[in-house]
C-alpha cells in the first residue's frame, strides 16, 4: 500500500520514491516491485499532486512520467530544477515517447535518466539503485581536496558551489558531478562510455547522447562561445577533457 507522510514508523528508514503517473496499472506496477525490492513508495496521478507531495515528504527520487494531464512532466522536472530545495533531487523520466527530442529536452531540463516504456522491472531497479548511489556516498568518493580553480572558474566542493567571474552558476546535480570529475582530471581524455559508467554507474546501452546532452548544457553555462570552449574540449572520435588555462 501506498504511504503518506509520518502513516508508517519506517518512513526514515528507507528511500523514499515518488511515482508521478496517471496510469493505475503502471503505478500498482512500480508500487508492487518497488515495494518488493525494499523501497517505500509515494503516488500520484496528476503533477501538481505531486509537486504538494515533494512539498510535504521527504522524497529520495522520482520517477517522472511526461505525458500527464494538466501539467506535463516536463513542466514538472522545471520547477523541481527551479526549486532550491529540490534541484538536486535525482529525477528518471518514464514516457511512452520515443522520439529523440523528447529525450533531449528532458535532459536540457536536469533529467538524470531517462526509460522508455515498456520498460524491465529489474533494469528500473538497477537504474534507480544506481541514481541513488550516485547522489549519496559516490558522489562524495573524491573529497581529499574542497577547492578547484581554473581561471575564472571556481568550484568549492564542500558547498557544491560553482562560480563564474565571481558569479554563482546553477548546475543540476549530474551537471555538477561531470564537471567535478572533469576539472579533478585535467587534461585527462574521458570516453563518452568512461563518463557514462562513473557518472551514471551503468552502460546506457550505448546512448552516449546523453554525455554529449549535459556536455552542451554546461558549455552554455561556463563558456563565453560555447562553439570555442575554453574549458571542456572535445577530443574528436573520443570523448572529452578539461584544459586548465
Amino acid at each position: 500500500m501506498a504511504i503518506e507522510k509520518g502513516v508508517n514508523e519506517n518512513y526514515m528508514e528507507k528511500k523514499v520514491i515518488l511515482a508521478i503517473d496517471d496510469e493505475p496499472h503502471i503505478q500498482e506496477l512500480l508500487e508492487y516491485n518497488l515495494t518488493k525490492a525494499g523501497f517505500l513508495v509515494l503516488r500520484a496521478d496528476t503533477g501538481e499532486r505531486g509537486l504538494e507531495l515533494l512539498g510535504s515528504a521527504q522524497v529520495d527520487l522520482v520517477l517522472l512520467d511526461c505525458m500527464l494531464p494538466g501539467m506535463d512532466g516536463m513542466e514538472v522536472l522545471r520547477r523541481i530544477r527551479d526549486e532550491e530545495k529540490l534541484c538536486r533531487l535525482p529525477v528518471m523520466m518514464l514516457t511512452a515517447k520515443g522520439e529523440e527530442i523528447d529525450k533531449v529536452l528532458g535532459l536540457e531540463l536536469g533529467a538524470d535518466d531517462y526509460l522508455s516504456k515498456p520498460f524491465g522491472i529489474r533494469e528500473l531497479e538497477a537504474r534507480i539503485k544506481a541514481l541513488l548511489r550516485r547522489s549519496g556516498s559516490n558522489s562524495e568518493r573524491i573529497r581529499s581536496k574542497e577547492h578547484f580553480q581554473a581561471g575564472d572558474l571556481v568550484i568549492n566542493h564542500e558547498a557544491r558551489e560553482v562560480t563564474l567571474q565571481g558569479l554563482l552558476v546553477t548546475l543540476s546535480r549530474k551537471e555538477y558531478e561531470l564537471l567535478h570529475l572533469l576539472i579533478t582530471h585535467p587534461n585527462r581524455v574521458f570516453t563518452r562510455e568512461q563518463l557514462l559508467e562513473q557518472i551514471w554507474g551503468y552502460a546506457y546501452l550505448g546512448e552516449t547522447r546523453t554525455v554529449d546532452v549535459h556536455i552542451r548544457s554546461l558549455r552554455k553555462k561556463l563558456e563565453e562561445n560555447p562553439e570555442k570552449p575554453r574549458y571542456i574540449q572535445t577530443v574528436r572520435g573520443i570523448g572529452y577533457k578539461f584544459t586548465k588555462q
